[in-house]
């Protein structure tokens, strides 16, 4: 990963392959952001017009590459949008920093160091360039010839360092930011090349192997049920959907516990390490992505990692439903019932509608230790998409006020989220007049109706949180601000944040 740096460095003086500078998109042209002082003197105080004559505005996204003055230790300035210029004496949002960091990050692919020159007002400001450059620079080069030294050959290899100009390196508060976007930011990429690695090599048992090492080094309890133990246990909906795969299923929890913890966390993830479907067979052209099936497990698992390199003070754990979803002789069929963990039966109208059948099994367990929040995350809906498009990912739950609490959690760290009902009509959708409950309901608000299923396998008491993160978890366009094309790891920087506030007392 990028090598990131504190520095107080002035920015003629330093030696590095770039100068990256922020512009913002002001009334009457693009206007230099703070930070990039020294910068604009060594043009004589007309780099915003030099700018604009390049045909710079400072909108967001927005890369513009110029000779460094006379003097400059770096040959080329990089000016990256910030987007609208913010109001007097109010200062660029996070997540305007992050955006335009990783923007950068990502232009500057093949160079060794670059020193950036963004707005650091506060500690946080400092937090939040590091994120984006660590995440914009992040690449997935493991099945390319040679691996990342392909990259390196070809001059692509990622950013090798980043120095923060700005900033305080002998500040506790920057220190800290630092260092929490460091293994923020590790903890998401390592999601994201679990959700990029193939399907032929990341099944549920090569899953839970990468989870039992990173519990290992960072000192987090494992416990990983196969299918002999599942069996045994009555975990019938993990065990219907893996069973027409020669791949078997697994249940993995890891346990993060902090002594002076007052409050406990469950985290629950979807991990469909493949899904054709099942008997009720994708349509084609909708299953060349459904590697990305297992997002929601890779979310849950780096959140859980990061709150132990944290140190936070919240006790965490994190279940992992792992199946592969596959049409064979012994795959589960439509109309099958199966008996779940907890006791009830699902009569399953459509194997497609898998992801809630193991997340049901992992809500119920989850809810025996009785946490005082549990939040389930998942791609687990089209609807979904359908509703809130690629970018944004749906939030329910059954109660307002923790629906609310996470809502704001992932829009303070930048993951766009919409907080969605549970309509108690569409429940009769699902009724069953073979089981207990059927895993279809009505085909409108479908979305709603799998969050109205999953809700029937939460323990009373204990407030609950759904994220539908179908849409945003796989980009299967271009890159933009710190967002690769491919996994995206959405959902690690909510869990975190959200375990971040109970372990202050702040998260209601």
């Amino acid at each position: 990963m990028t090598a990131l740096t504190l520095s107080t460095a002035a920015a003629p003086g330093l030696r590095a392959d770039a100068i990256v500078i922020g512009v913002a998109k002001g009334a009457k042209g693009p206007v230099v952001a703070p930070g990039a002082e020294a910068v604009d003197k060594a043009y004589d105080g007309r780099l915003a017009g030099v700018l604009e004559t390049l045909g710079a505005s400072g909108a967001e996204g927005e890369v513009t590459k110029l000779p460094a003055p006379s003097g400059f230790k770096a040959p080329v300035v990089v000016a990256v949008g910030l987007g609208a210029e913010p109001e007097k004496d109010a200062g660029f949002d996070a997540e305007a920093l992050r955006r335009a960091a990783g923007t950068a990050a990502r232009a500057l692919a093949g160079s060794k160091k670059a020193a950036f020159a963004l707005p650091l007002a506060e500690a946080a400001d400092a937090g939040a360039v590091g994120e984006g450059v660590l995440l914009g620079a992040y690449s997935f080069d493991a099945y390319k010839e040679n691996g990342k030294d392909a990259k390196a050959k070809s001059g692509k290899a990622p950013l090798a360092e980043a120095a923060l100009l700005g900033g305080k390196p002998r500040d506790k508060a920057y220190k800290a930011a630092i260092e929490r976007a460091a293994a923020v930011a590790e903890e998401l990429n390592r999601a994201r090349d679990l959700v990029n690695t193939p399907p032929n090599d990341l099944n549920p048992e090569a899953f839970a192997a990468v989870a039992q090492a990173a519990a290992k080094e960072h000192g987090i309890k494992v416990q990983v049920l196969d299918e002999k133990a599942l069996v045994k246990g009555g975990y019938g909906g993990i065990l219907g959907v893996g069973s027409g795969s020669a791949s078997g299923p697994r249940l993995v929890k890891l346990s993060y516990t902090s002594s002076k913890a007052t409050k406990s966390l469950a985290f629950v993830g979807k991990g469909i390490t493949y899904d054709s479907g099942g008997i009720s067979l994708k349509p084609a052209g909708h299953n060349e992505t459904m590697k990305c099936d297992m997002a929601g497990a890779a979310a849950v698992f780096a959140a859980v990692v990061a709150a132990a390199r944290l140190g936070l003070e919240v006790n965490v754990t994190g279940w992992l439903a792992l199946a592969e979803n596959m049409p064979s002789g012994s795959a589960t069929r439509p109309g099958d019932v199966l008996r779940m963990y907890s006791g009830k039966t699902v009569e399953v109208l459509n194997t497609d509608a898998e992801g809630r059948l193991v997340l049901a099994d992992a809500l119920w367990v989850a809810s025996q230790e009785k946490p005082d929040a549990i939040i389930d995350v998942a791609t687990l809906t089209g609807a979904m998409m359908v509703a809130l498009g690629s970018r944004t990912y749906g939030v329910m739950a059954n109660d307002d006020a923790f629906r609310t609490a996470v809502h704001e959690a992932a829009e303070e760290v930048g993951e766009p989220a919409w907080p969605m009902p549970l309509p108690e009509h569409l429940r009769k959708g699902m009724d069953s007049a073979t089981a207990d409950i059927a895993n279809m309901g009505e085909r409108m608000g479908g979305g709603l109706v799998a969050g109205l299923f999953l809700r029937e396998f939460v323990g009373e008491g204990i407030a609950w949180a759904h994220l539908d993160i179908a849409g945003p978890a796989f980009n299967e366009g271009g890159p933009f601000g710190y967002t690769p094309k491919g996994g995206t790891g959405t959902a690690v920087r909510t869990l975190v944040r959200v375990a971040e506030l109970a372990a202050a007392g702040d998260l209601g």
